[in-house]
Formats: C-alpha cells, sequence, structure tokens
C-alpha cells in the first residue's frame, strides 16, 4: 500500500515536470539540449550585428576577405595578453602595465636581434629569432614575478602595483636606447608578424582545417565517453551533431576567408618569375592562407584553456577568486598561486609583444600604448567578471575581436583617434554594467 502510495506521489510530481518541460520554446530547448553558452551567442549576436553596420557603413570595404585577414592579424597581439588577464581579474586582481610591459619587452627583443646578437652570430642567424624570443619570454616571466612577488608577498594592492609598472616600464622601454627606434627586425622573426610571407599558404591552411575539424569531432566523443563513465546527463545525439557541426563550419569558413585573400599583385608577378611559373592572363592568384600571428593566438588560446580548465593551478585560480579566504583554509597555497598568475601574464606579454614587433618590423618606445585599455576592455566583455571567479579564456578571445572590430570599423569610417577612445571607453563601462546586472539576475 505505502509502496504504490509512493509511486502516485512520484508520477503526480513528474506530471508537472514534464508539463513545463512541454511548454518551453523551441529555441530554449535548443540550448538546453546544447548547452551552448548564451551570454557567448549574445556576444556573438552583437559582434555580426557591428560587422554588418560597419560593412554598410563603409561600403561594403569591412567584410571582405583583405580587411577580416588583416583584422585577425592586429587581433592576435590583444587576443595572447587578454588570455592571461582572464586569470589576473579571476583572482579579484588587475595588471595595468601589460601595454608598457609589452613595449619593454619589445624594445629589449629588438635591441637583441639587430644589436647583441649580429656582433656574435652575424645578421640573419637561423637561430637569431629563437633567442630573441627567449630573451623576452624569460624577461616577462621574471616582470611576472615580480609584479606577483611584491602584490602576494608584500600586501601591495595590484592596481598599485601595475599602475607603478606602467609608468616604470613604459620609462625603461625609452631608457634602452634613449626613445630611438630599433629596426629592422631579423627575417625569420618577421614570420610572426603576418604579412605574405608570415601567412602558411592555402594547402596549409585546408590541412590545418581539416586537423582542426578533427580535433572537435574527437573533443565531442571524448566529452561524451566521460558523461557516460561518471554517469552525468548526456546530450542528444542531434545536439552533439549540431555542435560539431557549427564548429567545423566556423572552422571551414575562416579557412575559406583566409584563402580568399591574394597576395599583392605586384609580390605575386616577382614571385612567378623568381620561380618560372607562367603568368595567366587575368592575373597570378596566390592565396596568403591563415596568418602566423593568428595560429599563435590560437595556440595559446588552446594551451591556456587547457590550462585553466584541466589543471590543479586552474582549479586553484577559480576557487581563489570565488572565494580567497576558503581557498587559503583548504590549503591552497595563494600567494604562490597569485604570484604564478602574474608570471604567467608576463610571459604572454612577451609573446604578444613578439607579435606586435613582428608585424611593426620595428621596436619603438610608443609601442603597446593604451594596449592595457584594449586587453581589459576585452577580457570584461568576454565575460570575465571583475568581481573574481568567473571567466573563460575563449570568451576573452572574441572580446578582443570585439574590440579590434571597432577599432577596425571606426579607422575604415574615418573616425578621430580621440573619438574611438571615447567610444572603447564607453563600450567597456556599458560592458562592466551589463556584467553587473547579469550577476544580479543569475
Amino acid at each position: 500500500m505505502s509502496s504504490h502510495n509512493n509511486a502516485e506521489t512520484a508520477g503526480a510530481a513528474a506530471t508537472p515536470g514534464k508539463a513545463r518541460s512541454g511548454t518551453r520554446s523551441p529555441v530554449a530547448r535548443f540550448f538546453q539540449a546544447t548547452e551552448l553558452d548564451t551570454r557567448l551567442l549574445g556576444m556573438i549576436g552583437a559582434l555580426i550585428v557591428l560587422w554588418i553596420g560597419f560593412d554598410i557603413a563603409s561600403g561594403g570595404v569591412f567584410l571582405t576577405p583583405r580587411n577580416l585577414w588583416n583584422l585577425s592579424v592586429q587581433t592576435s597581439s590583444i587576443a595572447v595578453m587578454s588570455t592571461g588577464m582572464v586569470l589576473v581579474i579571476v583572482t579579484r586582481n588587475i595588471d595595468l602595465s601589460v601595454g608598457s610591459v609589452l613595449g619593454f619587452i619589445g624594445m629589449i627583443m629588438g635591441v637583441t636581434q639587430a644589436i647583441e646578437i649580429p656582433q656574435y652570430l652575424g645578421y640573419e642567424h637561423p637561430a637569431t629569432w629563437a633567442i630573441a624570443l627567449a630573451v623576452g619570454v624569460v624577461l616577462g616571466g621574471a616582470i611576472g614575478m615580480l609584479h606577483g612577488y611584491v602584490i602576494s608577498y608584500l600586501g601591495v594592492p595590484a592596481f598599485i602595483v601595475t599602475l607603478g609598472g606602467l609608468l616604470a616600464w613604459r620609462g625603461a622601454a625609452w631608457w634602452v636606447t634613449s626613445g630611438r627606434t630599433v629596426a629592422p627586425m631579423d627575417g625569420n622573426f618577421k614570420l610572426m608578424g603576418g604579412g605574405v610571407d608570415g601567412a602558411v599558404g592555402a594547402t596549409a591552411s585546408w590541412i590545418i582545417g581539416i586537423v582542426a575539424c578533427l580535433a572537435i569531432i574527437a573533443l565531442l566523443r571524448y566529452g561524451r565517453t566521460q558523461r557516460q563513465r561518471f554517469n552525468f546527463p548526456l546530450r542528444p545525439i542531434w545536439a552533439e551533431f549540431t555542435l560539431g557541426a557549427i564548429g567545423c563550419a566556423v572552422v571551414l569558413g575562416a579557412v575559406t576567408v583566409a584563402n580568399s585573400y591574394p597576395w599583392p599583385r605586384r609580390i605575386a608577378e616577382r614571385y612567378a618569375e623568381a620561380n618560372g611559373i607562367p603568368i595567366p592572363e587575368g592575373g597570378l592568384f596566390i592565396s596568403h592562407g591563415l596568418a602566423v600571428p593568428v595560429l599563435v593566438a590560437l595556440g595559446v588560446g588552446v594551451v591556456m584553456t587547457f590550462v585553466a580548465t584541466r589543471t590543479k593551478f586552474g582549479r586553484y585560480v577559480f576557487a581563489i577568486g570565488g572565494n580567497p579566504e576558503a581557498a587559503e583554509l583548504a590549503g591552497i597555497n595563494t600567494r604562490r598561486t597569485t604570484m604564478l598568475v602574474f608570471m604567467v601574464m608576463g610571459m604572454l606579454c612577451a609573446i604578444g609583444s613578439a607579435i606586435s614587433t613582428a608585424r611593426l618590423n620595428a621596436a619603438t618606445n610608443a609601442q603597446g600604448t593604451l594596449d592595457e585599455l584594449y586587453v581589459i576592455a576585452a577580457t570584461v566583455i568576454g565575460g570575465t567578471s571583475l568581481a573574481g571567479g568567473v571567466g573563460t579564456i575563449a570568451g576573452a578571445m572574441l572580446g578582443a575581436v570585439v574590440m579590434q572590430s571597432l577599432q577596425s570599423g571606426m579607422v575604415l569610417m574615418g573616425i578621430d583617434s580621440p573619438l574611438q577612445n571615447i567610444v572603447v571607453g564607453i563600450v567597456l563601462v556599458i560592458a562592466v554594467w551589463v556584467d553587473t546586472m547579469y550577476r544580479k539576475r543569475t
């Protein structure tokens, strides 16, 4: 009798749940089944609207393969640094020095390859680019460790430490060469900046795209296997196929756009003459393909996503951001973890500096000016909460695309630089306000 009553009770309880599920809209059921981040999708929607608006305003110039390819290259440096800023902000800190650190490290790498190394190895030595990059990464790690040590062990607020760093490292960049520009860079080093030589071509781009699609499918399959292993709820098969199709479509679409941007006509003709290639009547079409700095940024994004979501260090970072006191009581060395976060940020500044210096083919005293604004804005727009504990690497990189799209679109429209800064500042304030409203609702 008791069993019969329990069954009736369970059935009665289940009925409203089924009814509620049935009353959900198809869109809500789709999002529930695919588990897509609605906030991230909202940002993608805003980016699409932004692109269409700028394309109309620029007379169809914005959405051309040439502009989109250049946009991806220009975004790379900010995207790399924004992946580190996610960890910094998640731990309830801030780093205002990233632009100045980028400029200082860029000057050191420039002097290393243009002045110091040639004294011993000569110009254009095959190892020059690797040595210069290694010097930059080590220096960036040391600067980040210094910032982290002062913040973690000496108790000075991150805002003050990195504000001091913003001023100090910018002055140090000038002091290295007394304000002189250092150029040109090593030929192999310049490949990290994009351009005709700094792209992998059509064939390699398609290979990379196919490998990326296979990786997406493998990750989806692995995730489903892990859910089965630990008895977690499974996504419907159609949702798995939908996610795979969307991911592969994005990857192959990006490759198609990159391969649609040809070399400049004169460069293609010189290449054809040097290699005995006949030039067709309509001209020789040679694709740029994916740019090296874009591949570097994507590689950094993958590595940082793994670090943030699959390592003990990443779990510690989010635990500290969620509740520092509880994290310390749980046995996490919060001071060391915070110092390591700033060390990682410094190393990523070095990689961003390498991309920026290579793209300019010079190291200048003004390099990286206001980059801290764009990096922080990209991170916050990407969903990282200034209250700490919440953030994604993919969101920050998408935020970097949004910020660079804003700047690129305003340049195409002929908007003056001061007004561009006003717009960026307003966007940053709006992003923080949206984050505050979102947190209150959820």
